[in-house]
């Protein structure tokens, strides 16, 4: 059954009063025509059959605090106004421990500026802000550590060999050379800290 976040009886985006309080404990967001078994399926667009139809930029989101083991965030962070905003919000609604597998394109890529409600252009780096790697990355006090990230590039011989180089050094790759070789993409991969704020390492 899919459920509104904004149909009669239900709760209106902002409200605190949590709809979804049990169930799955994998979360899909921005599920799009491609839902997960076994998982709360979260889209904002009605007409894709997700589980829960909700704007990811309506905080909180009705969804209860410490539910969640899994997530899955693939091409959807970078449609959101505001990166770490969102960042709280997956840390809020999930367990401590719990993994996040995310996908967004990164900066040099074309993909990054061609579809229009891209609203994120983001680095490698920009995760370091949410798991105290960064100088700044007191805009939070939610933190996750790395459990991996790497820049994926399209298919070629020299792509090869430029992906190898771009994820031994990726700041010098980004400073330097992301405009000459574009990455395609970004996969990260986060554990959930609760209670605890991980080294300047991001470990």
């Amino acid at each position: 059954m899919t459920v509104s976040s904004t149909e009669p009886g239900r709760d209106e985006p902002g409200d605190d009063r949590a709809i979804y309080t049990g169930g799955c404990d994998r979360l899909n967001l921005g599920c799009g025509r491609k839902p997960l078994p076994q998982a709360l399926n979260v889209d904002i667009n009605p007409s894709v059959g997700a589980d829960l139809v909700h704007d990811l930029n309506q905080r909180p989101w009705p969804i209860a605090d410490d539910r969640f083991v899994e997530v899955s965030v693939f091409d959807v962070i970078e449609h959101c106004a505001d990166f770490i905003a969102v960042m709280d919000e997956i840390h809020r609604v999930c367990r401590d421990g719990a993994v996040v597998r995310i996908t967004t394109p990164h900066f040099s890529c074309a993909n990054a500026y061609i579809d229009p409600t891209h609203r994120q252009r983001l680095s490698v780096q920009s995760f370091d802000y949410v798991t105290g790697a960064a100088e700044y990355s007191f805009y939070t006090s939610r933190y996750y550590r790395y459990r991996a990230r790497q820049l994926v590039f399209t298919p070629s011989l020299i792509n090869r060999l430029v992906g190898r180089v771009a994820n031994r050094w990726p700041q010098r790759y980004e400073q330097r050379w992301a405009w000459c070789f574009p990455a395609w993409f970004i996969y990260v991969e986060l554990e959930v800290l609760k209670g605890s704020r991980p080294g300047r390492s991001g470990n």
